[in-house]
């Protein structure tokens, strides 16, 4: 294979990989937005909760630590 010939060749393979890529688009089963919704709503719910939840043991560590460790 000469210089020229890899230079030509090239390109078709990007138009080819991107041709690849839109053709595996068409396939994916797209969520509807209803769905798209409720999940979104769900995981910021579980994302506070967890927050919460992660913040009320710091806050209780912090006291632990200030009590035993730290009093004078």
């Amino acid at each position: 294979m000469t210089h020229h010939t890899a230079i030509i060749k090239r390109p078709r393979l990007r138009f080819r990989f991107i041709g690849n890529i839109i053709s595996e688009l068409g396939k994916v089963v797209w969520l509807s937005r209803r769905e798209v919704m409720y999940l979104s709503t769900l995981v910021l719910i579980v994302s506070i909760i967890a927050g919460l939840a992660l913040g009320a043991v710091d806050f209780g560590f912090t006291g632990l630590i200030e009590k035993f460790f730290l009093s004078k």
